[in-house]
C-alpha cells in the first residue's frame, strides 16, 4: 500500500489564503514577525500590498485587525497559538469579541506537537480560552483538506472566528471533493460499542485505534469534531445513545477544550459514560514531536488501551 500523503495545516492555512486571497479582494493578512512558520509568507508573496507585518506586537496586531474590519476588509491574524490565544487574550476579547468584529484568527503550532521548541510554545490552553469568549467560533481541522475548507468557511462567516492549526506533517485522509460545514461534526466510521469523539491530529489517530480495535471484537464509531464551538450536539447525543460510552481525543488539556464541551452537554441532556484523551493538566516539554504524542498518551496505541479498559 503506498504510503498516505502528509501534509502539516499550517502549509493548508498559508495556500487557502493565497486562494480566496485571488477572488476575495477584501482579504488581508497580518503576522507579527512570523510569516515563514506560520506560512502566511506565500501570502505576502502573492499579494505583498495586502500582508501586514506587526513584529513582534500580538496585541497590537488584534486592535489592528479589529480596526480593519469596521472599513470592511475581512482580516486573518495569525501567529503561534500560544501568542494569538495567550498573549493577546485580551485584545481579542475586548476588541475582536465583545464588538462581535469580523476578525479570523489562523493560530499555528498549537499543542504538544510543537516538539522542540518546548513548553513556552505548546500551547495547550487555546481551546479553553477562546471558547469562553461570547460569540467566538472555534475550529480546530484534521488534514489538509479540511483545513483549506475550514479557511474559506471561516471567511464566508460573519464575526470572529479562531482556527487551529499544527507544525507536524499529518496523513491526509479526506477526499477533495469534502464539504465541511462549520458546527458540524463528521461520522468518519460506524460503531456501536464506544464512541471516540476527536479532532485536529488524534482524528486520524482514533481512526487508526478503530481499526485495532476491530481485531480485538470492539465496534467503535469514530467522529470528527473539527468544530469545538459551537458543537454538534445532536451528534453527540446520538453517538452517545447509540453506543452508551464515549472517549473524546484531543492535543490540549483535558480542562476547558473539546473533552469538556462534550461533557458539559452529555451531562445535561444525555447522561453518559466518558473518557476524556488530551493533556492531563502539566505543561509540556522539549522534545521530537512524535515522541511526545506517544509520551502524552495522544496516539492511537492509547486510545485503544483506554477503549479496552472502558469495554471491558
Amino acid at each position: 500500500m503506498a504510503e498516505m500523503k502528509k501534509v502539516a495545516t499550517r502549509d493548508s492555512y498559508g495556500a487557502a489564503l493565497v486562494e480566496l486571497g485571488q477572488e476575495k479582494k477584501n482579504l488581508v493578512v497580518l503576522d507579527a514577525d512570523l510569516a515563514g512558520a506560520t506560512k502566511t509568507g506565500v501570502f505576502k508573496k502573492a499579494f505583498p500590498d495586502r500582508h501586514f507585518d506587526f513584529g513582534i506586537a500580538e496585541a497590537n496586531m488584534m486592535c489592528a485587525a479589529a480596526g480593519m474590519s469596521t472599513a470592511g476588509l475581512v482580516p486573518f491574524a495569525s501567529s503561534f497559538a500560544m501568542f494569538a490565544a495567550g498573549r493577546a487574550f485580551e485584545q481579542v476579547r475586548n476588541s475582536i469579541g465583545y464588538p462581535h468584529m469580523n476578525v479570523k484568527i489562523g493560530a499555528t503550532h498549537g499543542g504538544i506537537s510543537v516538539g522542540e521548541d518546548g513548553a513556552s510554545h505548546q500551547c495547550c490552553e487555546d481551546f479553553a480560552l477562546m471558547r469562553s469568549i461570547p460569540g467566538m467560533t472555534v475550529i480546530c481541522p484534521a488534514d489538509d483538506v479540511e483545513a483549506k475548507a475550514a479557511v474559506k468557511a471561516a471567511y464566508e462567516l460573519e464575526g470572529p472566528v479562531y482556527l487551529r492549526f499544527g507544525r507536524l506533517a499529518v496523513p491526509v485522509f479526506h477526499n477533495e471533493d469534502f464539504k465541511f460545514e462549520i458546527g458540524k461534526g463528521e461520522v468518519l466510521r460506524e460503531g456501536k460499542d464506544v464512541a471516540i469523539i476527536a479532532n485536529g491530529l488524534l482524528v486520524y489517530e482514533a481512526i487508526q485505534a478503530a481499526e485495532e480495535l476491530a481485531s480485538a471484537g470492539i465496534d467503535a464509531m469514530v467522529i470528527n469534531m473539527a468544530t469545538i464551538k459551537p458543537l454538534d450536539e445532536e451528534l453527540v447525543i446520538a453517538a452517545a445513545k447509540k453506543c452508551g460510552k464515549v472517549i473524546t481525543c484531543e492535543e490540549h488539556s483535558v480542562i476547558g477544550g473539546l473533552g469538556e464541551a462534550v461533557c458539559s452537554v452529555l451531562s445535561e441532556k444525555c447522561p453518559t459514560p466518558v473518557k476524556r484523551i488530551g493533556v492531563n493538566d502539566e505543561f509540556g516539554h522539549s522534545g521530537p514531536a512524535v515522541k511526545l504524542l506517544e509520551q502524552f498518551g495522544l496516539c492511537a496505541s492509547n486510545i485503544v488501551a483506554v477503549a479496552k479498559d472502558f469495554c471491558k
